[in-house]
């Protein structure tokens, strides 16, 4: 990214505010990638602890497998599923409030015994299946912010500071270089006043 400028000091003085913006910003999105990436890996670690939970709690259950085909698959549906909004490291994530169920009711008596379990069974299933939708999108959305935040460290280190103070560098020397050729342009012209009043004196 090319700097523009001129070399005065009114762009010297904008090139400033502009690098000490920078750098003052910098370590604010330096930390805030790091609690982002903290905060990555914990939904990543809670998006994996909920998947190996539904494994493990399918594996326990699959010995019902040949059960299943005789449940009411009428019985219960998810009706609705609660959602808040966690704000982290200025990300807004989902958060899982609730998970609501309608069950039909049904008789007691003329039900296969396993029923009450098979609908609680049912119920962990997608309440586990429902988490790790959530923390896989938690994820994937502190992921999101994580890279730009990356971007935007890489574009201030490497790009705009050292642009900024190469710049100010530039502007300074031709400055500097501009009073050098004025006072030695003064002194000449000093010089020459010394000289031609000293010939007229003679």
């Amino acid at each position: 990214m090319a700097i523009k400028f001129q070399y005065n000091k009114t762009s010297l003085g904008e090139l400033g505010k502009q690098l000490k913006m920078r750098q003052k910003a910098l370590p604010t999105i330096k930390s805030k990638e790091s609690a982002l990436r903290s905060e990555v890996k914990k939904a990543k670690d809670s998006a994996g602890d909920y998947q190996r939970q539904l494994e493990a709690l399918k594996q326990r259950y699959d010995y019902m497998v040949s059960l299943w085909g005789e449940f009411d698959t009428d019985l219960l549906r998810i009706a609705d599923i609660e959602l808040s909004v966690q704000k982290i490291a200025g990300v807004r994530t989902p958060q899982l409030s609730e998970v609501k169920f309608e069950q039909k009711p049904y008789d007691l008596f003329s039900s296969p015994v396993w029923y009450a379990d098979g609908v609680e069974i049912l119920k962990n299933l997608a309440r586990l299946g429902i988490e790790y939708e959530v923390y896989n999108r938690k994820m994937e959305l502190l992921d999101f912010a994580r890279r730009k935040t990356t971007q935007k460290v890489n574009l201030y280190e490497k790009v705009q500071i050292p642009g900024y103070e190469d710049a100010i560098r530039k502007i300074k020397r031709f400055m500097e270089d501009e009073e050098n050729l004025s006072k030695s342009a003064q002194k000449i012209v000093k010089t020459k006043q010394q000289q031609a009043g000293e010939g007229s004196m003679l």
